[in-house]
């Protein structure tokens, strides 16, 4: 399935895939992974566009397309119903995230900002190993 995540792939072809029937297939998802094929299907192509929208300067559009979804505005509702933004806006917010070597550099701050920062950094951090860990599983 990650192989072909461009193609517009059907049930019988996947079930053709793995010698099961339509049935079967579904039932195996089901039972295993909580979630019909076809929905898994839509979740890994939502994960590719995440790490292709972190890690490249395509597109949305051409991301859409290389994902092989067909219509970039269900892309776009399926995108923000899953992460919570837009495309455009989740790679924004990727961008102002302080990157993992600046998060080791001493930082100055006044007295009053002690507080909020010792509320802050861990969240950062979690951020930044969580889309390193997203970005090494879904290649």
């Amino acid at each position: 399935m990650r192989e072909n995540l461009h193609r517009d792939l059907t049930l019988s072809e996947l079930a053709k895939s793995v010698n099961l029937s339509v049935w079967r297939l579904s039932h195996v998802f089901r039972s295993d992974l909580g979630m019909s094929p076809i929905k898994y299907l839509k979740l890994l192509r939502l994960e590719k566009a995440k790490y292709l929208l972190e890690s490249s300067f395509l597109s949305v559009k051409e991301i859409t397309y290389r994902v092989g979804i067909n219509d970039e505005s269900h892309f776009v509702r399926d995108f923000k119903k899953a992460y919570g933004n837009a495309p455009s806006q989740h790679r924004t917010l990727m961008n102002e995230l302080p990157k993992a070597s600046q998060l080791d550099q001493p930082v100055k701050i006044k007295y009053g900002a002690k507080k909020s920062l010792a509320i802050l950094l861990p969240t950062l951090n979690l951020i930044s190993y969580t889309a390193s860990v997203a970005a090494s599983s879904v290649v």
